[in-house]
């Protein structure tokens, strides 16, 4: 039998920011639009720079380039061609994180920024039947008030949001600085996540359980240094969106022949994968399934039981679940996955 295409296979895209989709391309794009100079020479330049040695060495760069998102068709443009790239790879719904204080401190209007991703997301639905929504991510090396002051904003336009999230430099910044934030976005209806344990302890992740009340862990591969939490976050069925390309560049593990995912899956623990900030790591969502089968030997019944994690942790009305999980199904028979 031939490998089963893992592009086409339906998935759910959990783990994204959409300010990691700015390929060099586009940035000298907008740059241009917006008569915004960049400190680099050209796109092969700027593509030159993205050799990371930590999280905090991909952040700088990160938030110098967004420099050049400013306006709502900006947003929009942006988040079209992430979906684009996103659809052709297998995603079928994206929960898309967006960084709000990052935009709103250099003058751009918060309504921009989520009417730009929105309307992207919106055609998406109806052009392509693709599903999705925006968490609002709280930057966690900024201030508690920066993030209770965007959080008021963002309560204006509640509607425009599934939930929130915390991101950012991780270490030295615990989940439970933000526990009074979290609680008012609950209020509020909106879902909860946080990113924990990619660079921080095991101990953050219990932190966003217990005080954030996180409904998922975004990265939480350091799980696997505390067995009792590995043990629970299989019995609670709390999904972790993994994103293994990341975490090779940003490194957070060596290789991926020595990515934990592995060891979490056999724990029981619902894993995902996810792409993270792909123009920055190399590699899109169906490229980190490739590269983690590749790497982990997995078979096509494992990467289809982690498309199957995606679509059941996904924050979507419960038909569209059932819908996606259809097209999974589909796509195995289609394929010839053995499904014992």
């Amino acid at each position: 039998m031939t490998e089963p295409d893992l592009f086409s296979l339906p998935k759910a895209e959990l783990h994204l920011h959409i300010e990691g989709t700015l390929e060099p391309g586009l940035a000298f794009e907008l740059a241009d639009r917006n008569r915004i100079p960049l400190p680099f020479e050209s796109v092969d330049h700027l593509a030159s720079q993205y050799d990371f040695t930590n999280l905090q060495s991909f952040l700088d760069l990160y938030y110098a380039t967004m420099n050049v998102l400013r306006t709502e068709d900006d947003f929009a443009e942006l988040t079209r061609r992430y979906l684009k790239r996103a659809t052709e790879q297998g995603v079928r719904h994206a929960e898309i994180f967006f960084d709000p204080q990052a935009h709103v401190a250099r003058g751009v209007p918060f309504e921009a920024i989520v009417d730009g991703i929105g309307a992207a997301l919106a055609e998406a639905a109806r052009d392509q039947d693709v599903s999705g929504g925006l968490i609002l991510c709280f930057l966690r090396d900024h201030s508690v008030d920066s993030a209770q002051n965007i959080l008021t904003a963002a309560l204006d336009r509640v509607d425009s949001l599934i939930g929130v999230g915390l991101d950012s430099a991780e270490v030295g910044y615990p989940p439970s600085l933000f526990a009074a934030v979290f609680d008012r976005a609950r209020a509020a209806g909106l879902h909860a996540v946080a990113h924990a344990g990619e660079e921080g302890p095991a101990s953050y992740i219990s932190q966003a359980l217990d005080v954030l009340q996180a409904e998922r862990i975004d990265h939480g591969i350091r799980a696997v240094d505390d067995p009792r939490l590995v043990e629970f976050l299989a019995e609670e069925e709390i999904a972790l969106t993994v994103c293994p390309l990341s975490n090779v560049r940003l490194r957070a593990v060596p290789d991926l022949a020595a990515h934990p995912l592995r060891a979490l899956m056999d724990a029981g623990v619902r894993v995902t994968i996810n792409s993270d900030d792909p123009a920055y790591f190399g590699g899109y969502i169906g490229d980190n399934f490739v590269a983690v089968s590749d790497a982990l030997g997995l078979t096509a019944l494992e990467a289809m039981r982690l498309a199957q994690n995606s679509v059941e942790a996904a924050f979507a009305p419960l038909d569209r679940k059932v819908a996606l999980l259809h097209e999974i199904d589909g796509w195995a028979k289609q394929a010839g996955v053995p499904l014992t």
